[in-house]
């Protein structure tokens, strides 16, 4: 099975119109120092997250147009105040042989044995 990725550059257009679906986030940072090192190494990744247009995390702080991970840790887009932040996205394939990102309860099974079948 195949799956075409279409990257969109955050700082051009955000998915505003899909707002709390999954995406894939190229996300740039640097991680922390280790101990000796001047400065951490800057990264450059892919990870799933999902796009929403509001946000409030943990601590009360609210965000707008922001992805977000399973761990709640919030990143915005390139070229906003960020230490790890989004440069590109792009919407994550369906399941395969479907037309739908997620299928619950007894479905799921019925779903993955005709996939893996």
């Amino acid at each position: 099975m195949d799956a075409v990725v279409e990257w969109v550059d955050a700082r051009e257009r955000l998915p505003r119109d899909r707002d709390g679906w999954p995406v894939a986030a190229a996300i740039s940072g640097r991680y922390p120092a280790e101990p000796g090192e001047v400065s951490g190494q800057e990264f450059w990744l892919v990870r799933p997250m999902y796009f929403t247009t509001r946000h409030v995390a943990d601590d009360g702080t609210e965000y707008h147009d922001c992805f977000v991970d399973s761990d709640g840790v919030v990143r915005l887009p390139y070229g906003r105040p960020c230490a790890e932040s989004v440069t590109h996205w792009a919407a994550l394939p369906v399941l395969p042989g479907m037309t739908v990102h997620s299928v619950l309860g007894e479905k799921a099974r019925d779903a993955l044995q005709n996939a893996l079948a």
